[in-house]
C-alpha cells in the first residue's frame, strides 16, 4: 500500500482539490507541504497530533514537511470554531511559545538541509504594507464569498472583529508567499479551515496564473484531531512540566471503547495489517488496545522510558498494587499546615486537582473523591501531617489519581 492510500485507510482525509494530482505527488514522494501552527500557548497539545503523526509519515515517504509557526498570524487569532473574540497576545508571548513549539516538533520531525523546514510567518508578515497588501492581496478576494465562509457564518451574530476578518487573506498570503519562496505546493489543515486554504489556492492561481495553479494543491486531514487533547475542559499538552507522562498515559488509557481503535489507526504507527485484525477485539481486549494506545502515543511524545514508567504505575494502580513511584506527586510544606492538619479542599487546589474550593466542594458532594479508597463525604474533611507522612492517594473522578505528601 502506497502512502496516499494509507492516509485514507487511517481515515486521515476529509477533503481535497486534486485527488488524481494529489495522490500521484504524495505517492512519488514530490510533495512540499505546509501545516500551520498558531502560538496561543507555550506548548503544543494532544490536539496537534493528528498533524504531527502526519507530518512524520509523509515526511518518511520522502515528501518534504515546512512546518509554518504562526508568529504573524497569532498576532490577529483564527476565528474558525470560536465564539469569541481570542486573547490578544504579545509579540514577547508569541515568540517565546513559537520557540517552546520548536522544540517540541523536533521529537516528531527531521529537520535540516533538505530535509523538513521550520519558518515563521512572522518574518513576511509582520513586514507587510497595508496599501500595498490591499491592492495586491485585497483585490483578489470577494467580501461576498468570504462572508459565507463557515468560519466567518458561525461569528456574525455575536460579532466579528475587522481584526480576525483579516485572517483569511493572511492564512491565503503565506501559501502564495511559500509557493513562491519554497516550492510549497500542498497544504495540510483541519476541515474546518477549508474555506481559509482554498483562499490561498485561488490566490495563487489569480496572481501566478493557472499553470501555477496546476501544480497548487490543497488537501486537509480530518477535524478530529481538534476533538482530542481535552478533558474535564483542560488541554492535555505535550510539555511534561503541564502534563505529566502519567497523566498523559492515563488520559489515552481512558478513551472510549468506541473511539479507541479508531485513535490507534489515525495516531500510531502501528501497520495497518494489525489493527485491522485488531478491529474484532470487543470486551476486555479493548482494555488491552486502550494500553497499547497510550503506550505508543507516550513513547512518541516522552520516550519508551517514561512510556514504560507509566505504564507500570497505571497497572499497579489499577490492578490493586502498591506501587506509585510514577504517579503525579506533590509534595506539602509545613507552612501550608494548620495546627498540624490540611483541609481536603485546600490539597486539592495545592494539588492541582481543582480550580477552586468551589470546585473541589461540588465535587465531593457528587461523590467524585476518594482519598487513599475511601471516598470522602465531608468537604470539611482535614488530613493530618501523620496522614501525608505515609503519603494519600487521592482519586478524583475513576480516572485521575494523585499522591500527596509531607
Amino acid at each position: 500500500m502506497q502512502i496516499y492510500e494509507e492516509l485514507v485507510a487511517r481515515g486521515l482525509i476529509a477533503q481535497v482539490t486534486d485527488e488524481d494530482h494529489i495522490r500521484e505527488m504524495i505517492n512519488s514522494g514530490k510533495a512540499v507541504f505546509y501545516i500551520g501552527f498558531d502560538c496561543t500557548a507555550d506548548s503544543l497539545t494532544a490536539g496537534h497530533f493528528m498533524a504531527l503523526t502526519l507530518m512524520k509519515r509523509l515526511q518518511m515517504a520522502g515528501n518534504k514537511p515546512i512546518a509554518l509557526i504562526g508568529g504573524g498570524t497569532t498576532m490577529i487569532g483564527d476565528p474558525s470554531g470560536r465564539s469569541d473574540m481570542r486573547k490578544m497576545l504579545t509579540k514577547e508571548d508569541i515568540d517565546h511559545n513559537a520557540e517552546c513549539f520548536k522544540r517540541q516538533m523536533e521529537r516528531f520531525i527531521e529537520f535540516g538541509e533538505g530535509k523538513a523546514k521550520m519558518i515563521n510567518n512572522a518574518d513576511w508578515l509582520l513586514n507587510l504594507n497595508y496599501v500595498d497588501l490591499l491592492r495586491e492581496v485585497g483585490a483578489c478576494f470577494s467580501v461576498n464569498n468570504m462572508l459565507r465562509a463557515e468560519c466567518y457564518k458561525q461569528r456574525m451574530e455575536k460579532g466579528l472583529s475587522f481584526l480576525e476578518f483579516n485572517y483569511m487573506i493572511m492564512q491565503s498570503y503565506d501559501f502564495y508567499h511559500l509557493f513562491k519562496e519554497y516550492g510549497c505546493n500542498m497544504q495540510f489543515g483541519g476541515d474546518d479551515q477549508w474555506s481559509n486554504m482554498l483562499g490561498g489556492t485561488e490566490l495563487i492561481r489569480r496572481k501566478l496564473g493557472k499553470d501555477a495553479h496546476a501544480m497548487t494543491i490543497t488537501l486537509l486531514t480530518d477535524s478530529e484531531g481538534k476533538k482530542m487533547g481535552k478533558t474535564a475542559g483542560n488541554a492535555v499538552w505535550l510539555d511534561a512540566n503541564k502534563t505529566s507522562p502519567y497523566e498523559f498515559y492515563q488520559y489515552w488509557r481512558n478513551v472510549s471503547d468506541n473511539d479507541v481503535l479508531k485513535c490507534i489507526r489515525m495516531l500510531t504507527f502501528i501497520p495497518l495489517e494489525k489493527i485491522d485484525e485488531m478491529d474484532k477485539w470487543e470486551g476486555s481486549q479493548l482494555n488491552v488496545a486502550k494500553e497499547i494506545l497510550a503506550f505508543e502515543l507516550t513513547k512518541l511524545v516522552h520516550g519508551e522510558e517514561e512510556a514504560n514508567k507509566a505504564q507500570d504505575a497505571s497497572r499497579a494502580l489499577f490492578g490493586g498494587g502498591g506501587n506509585t513511584e510514577n504517579m503525579p506527586t506533590t509534595t506539602v510544606e509545613d507552612s501550608a499546615l494548620t495546627d498540624g492538619t490540611i483541609g481536603v479542599l485546600d490539597l486539592m487546589v495545592l494539588c492541582g486537582l481543582v480550580a477552586s474550593k468551589g470546585e473541589g466542594r461540588r465535587l465531593v458532594q457528587q461523590g467524585g473523591v476518594s482519598l487513599n479508597d475511601e471516598k470522602v463525604t465531608d468537604p470539611n474533611l482535614r488530613i493530618s501531617r501523620d496522614m501525608l507522612s505515609d503519603t494519600v492517594i487521592i482519586k478524583k473522578g475513576k480516572k485521575v489519581y494523585h499522591k500527596a505528601t509531607i
